[in-house]
C-alpha cells in the first residue's frame, strides 16, 4: 500500500480520476502564468470569505483547485498522487470523487465560518486530508482483522496532523475539516457488509 512502482501509462489507465485532478491542477497553476489572464483567473478563484460573504458562492469549491506555488502544487499533488490510487482502487471512480470534492467543500466552508473574514486560502489540502479521514474510517471497521492497515495508516496521518499545526501560512481549519468529513464519508463507505470482498 502507497508504494507506487506502476508505469505512468499503466497508472493512467488504472486510477482515471486521481490522474485527472491531477493534470487539471497542473493545468491550471500553469495557466495562472499566463500574463494579464492567467492572474485574472487566480483572483476570481481563490478562497475569500469577505468574497463569499458577497455571495461569490463559488469560491468554496475553486480554491481546491488552485496553488500558491510550486512547491504547494508539488506537495498536494505528490500527496495525491501517493494516497488517491489505493482509495480509488477500493471505493471506485465515482466515490472517490465525491469524497475528494466533498471533503474539499466543506473543509473551505469551514474556513469560512471559523476563519476571519479576511482570511484568504487556495489549495487541496483539504480534500487530501479527506482521504485521510476515510483510510482511518477503514482503520476503524478493520482494526481487529487486518491490524497491519492501522500501522501504516495511523502514523501517516498522525504526522500529517502535527506538520498541520506546527507550519507556517497553512489552513489548520481546511486540513482538519476535510480530515473530519472523509472520515464521516468513508464510515458510510467502509461499511462491515463492504469489507470482506474489499479485503481481497
Amino acid at each position: 500500500m502507497f508504494i507506487r512502482n506502476e508505469k505512468l501509462n499503466d497508472y493512467m489507465r488504472m486510477y482515471p480520476v486521481v490522474t485527472t485532478l491531477i493534470i487539471l491542477n497542473i493545468v491550471l497553476h500553469l495557466f495562472k502564468l499566463i500574463p494579464g489572464i492567467g492572474p485574472l483567473m487566480y483572483l476570481m478563484g481563490i478562497g475569500s470569505n469577505e468574497m463569499v460573504a458577497y455571495g461569490e458562492w463559488w469560491r468554496l469549491i475553486t480554491p481546491m483547485f488552485l496553488h500558491a506555488d510550486f512547491m504547494h502544487l508539488l506537495m498536494n499533488m505528490f500527496s495525491l498522487y501517493i494516497f488517491g490510487p489505493d482509495l480509488e482502487k477500493l471505493i471506485g471512480k465515482m466515490r472517490f470523487i465525491t469524497l475528494f470534492l466533498l471533503s474539499g467543500i466543506f473543509a473551505n466552508i469551514a474556513t469560512y465560518f471559523l476563519e476571519p473574514l479576511s482570511y484568504i486560502h487556495v489549495g487541496a489540502s483539504g480534500a487530501i486530508f479527506g482521504i485521510f479521514g476515510a483510510f482511518l474510517a477503514l482503520v476503524y471497521y478493520t482494526r481487529d482483522n487486518i491490524p497491519q492497515l492501522k500501522q501504516i495508516i495511523l502514523p501517516i496521518v498522525g504526522i500529517s496532523v502535527v506538520l498541520t499545526f506546527l507550519g507556517s501560512n497553512i489552513n489548520q481549519t481546511a486540513h482538519i475539516g476535510g480530515l473530519i468529513v472523509g472520515f464521516l464519508i468513508g464510515l458510510s463507505y467502509f461499511h462491515p457488509k463492504r469489507i470482506m470482498s474489499w479485503k481481497k
